[in-house]
């Protein structure tokens, strides 16, 4: 059993090592992630509309977007997605170049613009952001290494409890027949 402690310790130790740097880069861009919907920086605040009928067409969509300058859309291969929300009245424009236009789809009025980090955080927390396999190569084989160093930390935790206890158990028997 002193083998296995012994080996336990050496695998979490340097372990913990291999993984510290992308699983810090997991655990601060997810604390962004839950916070995207309070935190404007990270994505801006859905707005409303002012109906909640869609009355706008793609082509007016288009030419509201393409006349945003800071979207820099050329054609509709610029355009990463459209997000429509009729309950809000809304439709999102995202773009490539992370922007983000939000319209009313009754008026067609320009609602917000604001740059969109959200999904540039996202894919440094999944690893893509460094290379499409970096998730595979780096991010898998580390968020594995984790749950080996969770479960040989509670080994670590639960091994001198354990010891301890056995060690009173015996004491209170020695005890106990003297």
């Amino acid at each position: 059993m002193k083998k296995f402690i012994i080996l336990n310790r050496k695998i979490h130790y340097w372990l913990s090592l291999a993984v510290v740097l992308p699983f810090t880069v997991v655990v601060l861009t997810g604390v962004l992630l839950l916070l995207k919907k309070d935190w404007a920086w990270v994505q801006p605040p859905t707005q409303k509309g002012s109906a909640r009928v869609p009355v706008l067409s793609f082509e007016k969509i288009y030419n509201i977007s393409h006349n945003t300058k800071e979207l820099e859309i050329q054609s509709w291969n610029d355009i990463e997605r459209i997000d429509f929300q009729p309950r809000k009245g809304i439709a999102k424009i995202q773009t490539k170049n992370h922007w983000e236009l939000q319209i009313d789809m009754h008026t067609g009025s320009v609602l917000h613009l604001a740059y969109r980090r959200s999904d540039v955080i996202e894919s440094l927390h999944d690893g893509s952001f460094f290379h499409e396999y970096a998730k595979y190569a780096v991010f898998l084989p580390s968020a594995l290494a984790v749950a080996v160093l969770l479960l040989s930390g509670m080994v670590l935790f639960i091994y001198p409890l354990y010891r301890k206890q056995t060690r009173q158990s015996a004491r209170s028997e020695y005890d106990v027949s003297a």
